[in-house]
């Protein structure tokens, strides 16, 4: 229904926006002052410890310098609660003492049928969730016990069963009175001038009702239960009610548990949902069984500025990830972005936390990407950029790329970012290349220094699918990043004891930033202390007497991610020995440059030279060829075959 805007100006201004705001969220004290109309609190879209959520009375605006969300009454009405823009407009109205404009009385009917339907599609959902406990749901019940859903997920999510019958349902509806063209009008029958008698739409399969915003039931998702059904998912064709592209699965649950905090998860699949829903990610949500949209990715937007997007560990998978990057690069701008987790080969969510805990699921959050790296990603995985023209092509590839970009400084940035990028990685390049040519053969399986070479891809193709060493395939905990060169280092030396003895002065004086490595790296020196530290078991031992063991097993798993096989107990010697010898070696030239640019800043801080300055630029350059050398080499561990996954 169409307002007229001075009904809206009317309404607006008789109710402070702060009352509408107060029912919601508890005003800090310290920032607060009434008397101006001048309100903060603890913002309710996305939850924080400290409050940066701000509303005027004056202005009747309100706006999260956190999340950045901003609007009026209606919209906080619309965005948090989940109402309609006219169910906002009815509460503002009652609480101004404003009677309602007379509506227009065909949008008057719409609103009835659609309420109607609502109400048929909530008969039908009791009607399947009832199916499923009774006798004829024993098949069903079973595959969802397979499945590992509790009866309590079960229930939360209001799981059903279609009996395989052509009119069951129908009669059901039909016999509570529910007229015919109801029936059609929600999408639960097959109809037309072809069909001489309609018959359900669903049948013999598990079903998943799918509500609105509000938590109204609005279509189905059924799951087939026969081995040769021509179609294993499908869902309510579009109705009134239900529009595919325009609705996310689990949407309204999910925006309620973002007030605690954290951002949404856009995984593929209904069961995905759920399974995470159990293991305690309540935050995910779905498209339903079609690529991400336009307005879905609003949706996603509306809910948290920076959501997830987690794609199943297969080809497809990935490429369903680039077309969602293509499709959100346009608008992205400042407090508006997406990042991607790529879930290990094989598995999707609901495989990974049944096979593997909960905990391997945050590991593959933690490793998610931004949209810019994983666009240079797309780009430059597998290729070579050895000659003028190959690099100018990849260049202009960037250009075009950001240029698509609307919002001005975000697609500065981005060109400047790819441009910054392309620098270090041709530096890289040059690097391996000399690597190569000074590295000699017969030292065992590795084909170059760190690793496999991609193939047919020559020097660079791996190099562009790994991150530099501030960012790349690191684990967070505690405020501290684990790296994956100085995890290699330490589980090198446990899995390989003999490289301790080799390495005996560099080990005990091995220089380390991560705190959890240190306390590794100890039970190591104490294993050496106690002669213990040519066996690898005898070395666990003392770790997990330590209390480290949980630390080793974050380490190991980040080797594993980041495919450094090399340090893996199951590589020969050789291999071991290359990997941590490279590995030390940057190392000693990282945490080296590390001090000396420290001082060199100090330099220039106490003394602003031109010199100073010089030697600053020079420390800052070499700083960045071992981050970029690093990178390269990180990309060699991915073994063959599987250029793109991270």
């Amino acid at each position: 229904m169409r307002f007229p805007p001075t009904f809206l100006d009317e309404i607006r201004d008789r109710v402070p926006i702060s009352s509408v705001i107060g029912q919601r969220v508890a005003w800090d004290r310290k920032k607060t002052n009434a008397s101006r109309g001048d309100y903060w609190a603890c913002c309710p879209f996305h939850g924080e410890k400290s409050p940066s959520f701000h509303c005027e009375d004056k202005k009747g605006r309100y706006h999260c310098f956190g999340c950045s969300v901003s609007g009026d009454h209606f919209k906080f009405l619309t965005e948090l609660d989940g109402m309609s823009f006219p169910e906002a407009v009815e509460k503002i109205a009652e609480m101004a003492g404003v009677p309602m404009p007379v509506r227009d009385e065909r949008e008057e009917q719409r609103e009835k049928e659609r309420a109607s339907l609502t109400d048929v599609m909530e008969m039908a959902t009791t009607f399947f969730q009832e199916r499923l406990q009774g006798p004829e749901g024993a098949k069903a019940r079973a595959y969802l016990r397979d499945r590992g859903l509790t009866p309590a997920t079960q229930q939360s999510f209001r799981l059903g069963f279609a009996p395989d019958s052509r009119n069951a349902l129908k009669e059901h509806l039909a016999a509570k009175g529910v007229p015919k063209a109801d029936i059609e009008a929600c999408g639960l029958v097959r109809h037309g001038d072809d069909i001489p008698v309609s018959y359900d739409w669903f049948r013999d399969r598990i079903m998943f009702p799918i509500p609105d915003s509000r938590g109204k039931i609005i279509a189905f998702g059924g799951r087939a239960l026969a081995p040769d059904a021509l179609a294993k998912y499908m869902n309510s064709p579009d109705t009134e009610l239900f529009h595919k592209g325009n609705v996310l699965y689990n949407f309204a649950r999910a925006r309620k548990t973002l007030a605690k905090g954290g951002t949404v998860i856009a995984v593929e699949g209904y069961m995905d949902v759920i399974a995470l829903a159990q293991a305690g990610f309540e935050n995910a949500v779905a498209p339903l069984g079609t690529a991400l949209t336009e307005n879905q990715l609003e949706l996603l937007w509306r809910m948290a500025p920076e959501p997830m997007l987690c794609f199943d560990g297969d080809q497809a998978g990935l490429k369903a990830a680039w077309r969602a990057a293509d499709m959100a690069l346009p608008a992205v701008q400042a407090g508006r972005s997406v990042r991607f987790a790529l879930l290990p080969e094989g598995k999707d969510p609901d495989d990974l936390v049944k096979a593997e805990g909960p905990d391997a699921f945050r590991a593959v959050l933690a490793e998610a990407r931004p949209l810019a790296d994983l666009l240079w990603m797309r780009e430059t995985a597998g290729g070579v950029f050895d000659t003028p023209e190959r690099r100018a092509g990849l260049t202009k590839t960037l250009r075009e790329l950001t240029s698509r970009i609307r919002d001005e400084s975000q697609r500065y940035h981005y060109q400047q970012w790819m441009r910054e990028r392309e620098l270090n990685f041709f530096s890289a390049q040059r690097e391996v290349r000399q690597s190569r040519q000074d590295w000699k053969p017969g030292q065992g399986k590795t084909s170059a220094p760190g690793g496999q070479f991609a193939k047919g891809g020559g020097v660079g193709a791996r190099a562009a699918i790994t991150e530099s060493l501030g960012r790349s395939a690191m684990v967070k905990r505690g405020g501290e990043m684990m790296s994956v060169r100085e995890a290699t280092i330490i589980v090198a030396l446990v899995n390989h004891p003999a490289l301790i003895d080799e390495n005996f002065a560099h080990v005990e004086f091995l220089d380390l930033a991560n705190t959890d490595l240190k306390r590794l790296h100890a039970a190591i020196l104490d294993a050496m202390a106690h002669d213990m530290a040519n066996d690898r078991g005898a070395v666990i031992s003392t770790i997990e007497r330590a209390g480290c063991i949980d630390i080793w097993g974050r380490a190991v798993m980040l080797i594993k991610r980041a495919r450094q096989w090399p340090a893996l107990e199951t590589a020969a010697l050789d291999d071991a020995r290359d990997a941590f010898n490279q590995a030390l070696h940057l190392q000693r030239s990282a945490r080296t440059l590390h001090k000396e640019l420290k001082q060199a800043e100090a330099a220039l801080a106490s003394d602003p030279t031109d010199e100073n300055y010089r030697h600053l630029v020079e420390i800052q350059a070499q700083f960045r060829d071992v981050q970029a050398t690093e990178a390269l080499i990180e990309g060699f561990g991915v073994s063959s075959g599987k250029a793109g996954r991270v």
